[in-house]
C-alpha cells in the first residue's frame, strides 16, 4: 500500500465517521453502521501506516516520497 492510499483511507475514514456522527445526533437511521465503518476504516489505515514505517528503511522521509 502506497503511502497516498494510507492517507486517502484515513481521510474517508475521517469524513464518514463525522457524517454518522451528524445521522448519531439527528436520529436519523445507520447512524450506528457509519460510525463503526468509519472508524474501522481509520483503524485499517492506522495499522497499514504502522506496518509501513517499521518495514521503511527510512522512517524520516516517509511523508516524501
Amino acid at each position: 500500500m502506497k503511502n497516498k492510499q494510507i492517507l486517502i483511507a484515513f481521510i474517508l475514514g475521517c469524513i464518514i465517521t463525522i457524517i454518522g456522527a451528524l445521522f448519531k445526533i439527528m436520529h436519523w437511521p445507520y447512524a450506528s453502521a457509519l460510525l463503526i465503518s468509519g472508524m474501522l476504516c481509520q483503524v485499517c489505515a492506522g495499522i497499514g501506516l504502522i506496518i509501513k514505517i517499521y518495514k521503511d528503511q527510512n522512517p524520516n522521509g516517509f511523508f516524501n516520497k
